[in-house]
């Protein structure tokens, strides 16, 4: 069977990993890929939101199964398209990623239904959103409605910084028509935790939970990224925490997306705060996680083609899906200047895999003589598994040491919150 990936970064990368441990795989097409992943996947130069390129490519080719993973194909409608023209996908619906694409669905969803989340105000109007702001307690969160490369998030600690937020994303349009609505809540409190979750739109198989770490610098500094590193599992998801968690967040989600009208299939990614009063969901994602998918998968023992099969065909509910007792570790090394500006087009000395290191390549491209390059601002996640937190951390802090490019900067500090929890 020929498999398609669609997508180009680390959790693609990571995705492709694991696939490749079925047997009955011939052939991973990467659209379009990046060029670390040149020796797992044959990288293809369409682009992800090229969704007829996409569609055609996988008809010519005799696409087996096709896995769609980043947020904007899957908002336009990627998997309907292929899934009308006979390709086997995986991933939810246009109308099911909007949990994602539309953060005031996903809020009114949320208020429709019960779900426990942070309380929330809608606004069209900029002048309106900063009148409110005014009497809103602080610190307050700027949320821009539509998908932001995972950047139109603002913790506002002055009244100043709110509306600087709101004029930047309704009246300067930094996230274009994203920033059109924008939401405005409570701030949470508490232990963030990440859950993945394979759903077919009736049963629900979470993943491993797992810790990001969104502050570009050390101690939770600096800008917000699209995330610098991660650990599985998170010592603040307990079972206490994953059976609330499952009765009032995950099941009562999938039962709302039904009614609906919108089934969620696929992964579903809940952004939670374990607050004082409960945990309570930060955000969704329609898809997984980067980085947590390069902590996540390689914990799972169980097929994930499988998995995704029996997610697409709804037989999850008989379809083992089992994790190591395990850790694992991620650090994300850098371009200096991300999140901002900075330089490419660095050779990369990468560190060789072994059966606990592995490093996914997530923005880089191959020279004219085949040399690896840096090409992005995240370039690498430098991942390592172990039988416990803090020796997952030291392996995979071990290999970053032996992996270079110029300009390469990573936080040293990965995992710190988990370890001083245990």
């Amino acid at each position: 069977m020929n498999i398609l990936v669609v997508g180009s970064g680390g959790r693609e990368h990571a995705l492709i990993k694991a696939l490749k441990k079925n047997q009955e795989i011939e052939t991973i097409y990467a659209l379009p890929g990046n060029g670390g992943m040149a020796k797992d996947a044959v990288c293809v130069p369409i682009g992800a939101k090229d969704i007829d390129g996409i569609v055609k490519f996988a008809v010519e080719n005799k696409i087996g199964f096709a896995v769609v993973a980043p947020d904007d194909p899957l908002a336009l409608g990627a998997v309907d398209a292929l899934e009308a023209a006979g390709i086997p996908s995986f991933g939810p619906t246009k109308a099911a990623a909007r949990i994602e694409a539309s953060k005031v669905f996903a809020k009114e969803l949320m208020k429709q239904y019960g779900v426990p989340t942070a309380a929330y105000q809608v606004f069209t109007d900029p002048d309106a959103a900063k009148a409110y702001l005014k009497t809103a307690p602080l610190p307050a969160v700027i949320k821009a409605d539509g998908l932001a490369l995972g950047k139109g998030v603002i913790i506002a600690l002055t009244l100043e910084d709110a509306e600087a937020a709101v004029s930047d994303m309704m009246e300067n349009k930094v996230f274009g028509d994203s920033g059109s609505r924008v939401v405005i809540e409570e701030f949470l409190e508490g232990p963030e935790v990440s859950v993945l979750a394979f759903t077919d739109g009736k049963t629900v198989r979470p993943m491993v939970s797992s810790m990001d770490h969104k502050r570009a610098l050390d101690g939770d500094q600096g800008l917000n990224t699209g995330g610098m590193g991660t650990i599985a599992p998170n010592p603040y998801y307990t079972e206490e925490v994953a059976e609330r968690c499952m009765n009032e967040i995950f099941l009562p989600t999938i039962r709302a997306m039904e009614k609906e009208g919108c089934p969620f299939k696929g992964c579903l990614y809940f952004g939670l705060m374990v607050t004082k009063n409960g945990p309570k969901v930060i955000e969704y994602n329609c898809r997984f996680g980067d980085p947590e998918t390069q902590v996540v998968l390689p914990l799972l023992k169980s097929d994930l083609l499988t998995i995704m099969q029996a997610v697409r065909n709804e037989t999850l509910a008989d379809c083992p899906v089992e994790f190591s007792d395990g850790a694992a570790c991620c650090v994300v090394m850098a371009s200096q200047g991300y999140p901002q500006h900075y330089e490419k087009g660095f050779p990369i000395t990468l560190t060789p895999d072994t059966d606990e290191i592995t490093t996914y390549v997530a923005g880089a491209k191959l020279g004219e003589n085949g040399e690896l390059l840096t090409n992005g601002g995240r370039v690498l996640g430098v991942t390592a598994t172990a039988g416990s937190i803090k020796a997952a951390i030291e392996k995979a802090y071990a290999a970053a040491e032996k992996t270079h490019f110029d300009n390469a900067f990573y936080r040293r500090d990965i995992g710190q919150r988990a370890l001083n929890k245990e």
